[in-house]
């Protein structure tokens, strides 16, 4: 499960690419996220400081200041946010790819059916995840929007 500074992250990312996508770059105040995605505002203010940490963010100091994304949301994938706040993206510490940690109980990773299956589940998670780009999640916004309109327009 996505810890809530995750989800929190995940959220203002996809709120900076909705409006990267209308605006460009334009800073955005920390105000305008938190009220808009409903995270309290110093939490907010921990979690924005972290992406800018990870090269993710940019800010921009002032009355006209705010934070942008530093990359393209092409760019930016769910699996680098969950890292970055959660760990590794494994249900096996084994199978972690950045965190590997081996099993006390496990005798031999080499024949360990579980730790195979659980390698399985995790390469599929992270390709999932990868492919899960800023610019995927807004575009699946608007079509689901778009879907939910034109279904409220069907004649029963």
């Amino acid at each position: 499960m996505l810890s809530k500074k995750t989800k929190y992250a995940i959220n203002a990312l996809v709120y900076l690419a909705r409006q990267h996508k209308s605006t460009g770059s334009q800073p955005v105040q920390i105000i305008k996220i938190a009220e808009s995605e409903h995270i309290p505002r110093k939490f907010l203010e921990a979690i924005l400081l972290d992406l800018k940490n990870a090269g993710i963010l940019n800010s921009k100091k002032g009355k006209a200041g705010g934070y942008f994304l530093q990359k393209s949301p092409d760019e930016i994938n769910i699996a680098e946010v969950m890292r970055l706040f959660d760990g590794a993206i494994a249900l096996l510490p084994c199978v972690a790819h950045l965190y590997y940690a081996r099993c006390e109980e496990c005798q031999d990773e080499a024949t360990c059916g579980i730790r195979d299956v659980f390698a399985e589940v995790r390469a599929e998670s992270v390709r999932m995840l990868k492919k899960a780009t800023l610019t995927e999640i807004v575009n699946r916004a608007e079509a689901l929007t778009l879907q939910l309109k034109d279904s409220d327009n069907t004649i029963v």
